[in-house]
């Protein structure tokens, strides 16, 4: 899985790179199917920024966090992202286990 990781009022440093990179790496052993992931950092006065974005199964999932620290917000998007992704398997696994219902109708009911 290929992580791009871009900074709004930050240097991104080697820390916050592998910082990244091992939250992540849990998903992606969990979900294979996932090929990159964009993140973007952004900095304001006294609150770090998170959000990461990536396509799964055709759709687009994206998630937010937000704390003091950085890497509190790293932890959280990760939480949120594979919440995200288990919450989307499950939608395609519904979709994929319907049955269909055959209409029933009342043929055999009208003969007078």
């Amino acid at each position: 899985m290929k992580i791009k990781i871009s900074g709004h009022h930050v240097e991104i440093t080697e820390g916050i790179k592998q910082s990244i990179e091992n939250k992540f790496a849990k998903i992606s052993k969990h979900y294979p199917s996932i090929m990159t992931l964009n993140s973007t950092i952004t900095v304001e006065p006294h609150l770090q920024k998170l959000e990461v974005t990536t396509l799964y199964e055709g759709e687009k999932v994206t998630v937010n966090a937000s704390d003091k620290q950085l890497y509190v917000a790293i932890a959280k998007v990760a939480k949120k992202l594979q919440s995200a992704l288990a919450h989307r398997k499950g939608v395609l696994s519904a979709k994929f286990n319907d049955k269909f219902v055959v209409p029933q109708t009342d043929l055999y009911h009208t003969a007078p």
